[in-house]
C-alpha cells in the first residue's frame, strides 16, 4: 500500500458508554491477542489497529511505562487528554479495568496537579503524570497522562481508558496531548492522522499517523476548513431528505467524533428527523425486554445486544428501512448521504433509530455530533497542520 503525501501550507458526552454488563462478558478471554503488537509502518505512514466492538466503540491497544504495561483505549477525535485507571482507584469500574501501577515503572514521574474529565453524564477524578507512552512503534517520551483516583459511569465500557485526538485544552489536563508531544518530537512526515472504521467486522479498523494511504477510500477526499482552531467542529450547509431541507436550514456545526457511536443534534431537529422516518418513542413493549442480551433480529445486525442500551432511541418498522431515504448532510458543497441501513440498527426484532437528543448548552447554535454511524460511511483526515478535516467515501 502506497502513501500520499499530503503539503502543508500555510480544524463526552462521553461517548455512548456500553453501560450493559453483558456486552463485556467474557471480553477479555476472548479477545487475548495484542493489538499494538500488530502495528505496521509504510513509508512514512504508521498504522496502528483498531478493534470494532460491536459498532459501538473502536478500541486500540497503548503501552505506559518502562516495562510496559498495556491498556485498551478509546481513540477518541471528540477528547484531548488521555487517562487510565491509577490501581489506587477505589470506584467500582476500576476493578474491571486494567489500572497502572507506578512503582513498576522506572520512566514514572508523579506530579501534584489534579486531572478532572468531564464527558456530558461521566466523569473522571485524578492527579496528572508523565511517563513514556506507546501506540504501536510510535514513542511518546515523558508524555503528561491523567491516573484517575475516581470514576463515574465507567463501569461496563469495554476499554480501560480514553486517548484524545482533539486540539490542546488546558483545561482538561494542563498539559499537551499525545498528538501534540509526538509533533514536537518530529516523529511525524506530516502532522495528520485518519480514521478507517470498519463495519460489522471486528478486525479491519485502522487509525494512521502521518500520512494518508488512498487504499481506504474512493474518488478524491473533499477538505473542509474546521469552523474554529481548538476543536474539530465544521461547518455543515445543511441536512436534508428526499430533497427538503429537514435540519441546519440556516447553517450548523458539526463535531466529527470518533468517541461517539450515534447520530446527534439539537432536540427540535431530530424529532423532526424522527417524525420523517416515522420513528416513535420506545414503548412498554419494548422496555418489557430490557434485561439481558437478545438476538434473531430479521434486520442486517446478527449479532446479541442488550436492549436496554437502546432506551433513550426511537423504534423505526423494520419492514420500513428498504424504502426510507437516505440523510443528506452537505457540508462545504458536498453531499454526504446516510442511507437508512446506517441510521438504523435491529435488536431482538426490533429496528431503531441511530439519531439521538444532544443535552443543550448554554448559548450554543445548532450544532451536531457526527459520530460512528457517519464515519464508518467516510474516510476521515484530521489535519493539524492546516486546520481542516478531509472526507471521502469508505472502501
Amino acid at each position: 500500500m502506497a502513501g500520499e503525501r499530503i503539503p502543508i501550507m500555510k480544524m463526552k458526552t462521553m461517548r455512548e458508554t456500553l453501560r450493559e454488563r453483558s456486552l463485556l462478558t467474557n471480553f477479555s478471554e476472548e479477545h487475548p491477542y495484542s493489538l499494538s503488537q500488530n502495528a505496521t509502518n509504510d513509508q512514512n505512514i504508521i498504522y496502528h489497529p483498531l478493534r470494532n466492538h460491536k459498532d459501538f466503540s473502536y478500541i486500540g491497544n497503548i503501552n505506559i511505562g518502562t516495562p510496559p504495561q498495556e491498556f485498551q483505549v478509546l481513540f477518541d477525535t471528540g477528547s484531548s487528554g488521555l487517562w487510565v485507571p491509577s490501581i489506587y482507584c477505589q470506584s467500582p469500574s476500576c476493578y474491571k479495568h486494567k489500572s497502572f501501577v507506578p512503582c513498576n515503572s522506572s520512566t514514572f514521574k508523579a506530579t501534584n496537579k489534579i486531572f478532572n474529565t468531564n464527558y456530558s453524564s461521566v466523569s473522571i477524578k485524578g492527579y496528572l503524570v508523565y511517563d513514556t507512552v506507546r501506540i504501536g512503534n510510535l514513542v511518546s517520551v515523558a508524555q503528561p497522562f491523567g491516573l484517575s483516583l475516581k470514576e463515574f459511569g465507567f463501569e461496563d465500557v469495554p476499554f480501560d481508558g480514553i486517548l484524545g485526538l482533539g486540539y490542546p485544552r488546558p483545561t482538561v489536563t494542563g498539559a499537551s496531548p499525545i498528538f501534540d508531544n509526538l509533533m514536537k518530537q518530529g516523529v511525524f512526515s506530516e502532522p495528520v492522522f485518519a480514521f478507517y472504521l470498519s463495519s460489522q467486522k471486528e478486525n479491519g479498523s485502522v487509525v494512521m499517523f502521518g500520512g494518508v494511504n488512498r487504499d481506504y477510500y474512493k474518488g478524491e477526499l473533499n477538505w473542509v476548513p474546521v469552523s474554529q482552531v481548538g476543536n474539530w467542529h465544521i461547518n455543515v450547509d445543511s441536512i436534508s431528505m428526499n430533497g427538503t431541507v429537514v435540519a441546519c436550514k440556516r447553517g450548523c456545526q458539526a463535531l466529527l467524533d470518533t468517541g461517539t457511536a450515534f447520530l446527534r443534534g439539537p432536540r427540535g431537529p431530530v424529532s423532526k428527523i424522527q417524525k420523517f422516518i416515522h420513528a416513535r418513542p420506545i414503548g412498554r413493549e419494548v422496555k418489557g425486554h430490557s434485561t439481558g442480551s437478545l438476538s434473531g433480529s430479521p434486520h442486517k445486525d446478527q449479532q446479541s445486544q442488550p436492549l436496554s442500551l437502546f432506551l433513550l432511541q426511537h423504534v423505526v418498522s423494520c419492514q420500513s428501512i428498504g424504502t426510507l431515504p437516505p440523510v443528506v448532510f452537505t457540508i462545504n458543497g458536498i453531499d454526504y448521504p446516510v442511507p437508512a441501513e446506517a441510521y438504523t440498527q435491529s435488536l431482538s426484532g426490533y429496528c431503531f433509530s441511530n439519531f439521538l437528543v444532544r443535552p443543550p448548552r448554554v448559548n450554543e447554535s445548532e450544532t451536531w455530533v457526527l459520530g460512528e454511524v457517519f464515519l464508518r460511511l467516510y474516510f476521515s483526515v484530521f489535519d493539524r497542520g492546516n486546520n481542516r478535516i478531509g472526507l471521502a467515501p469508505a472502501v
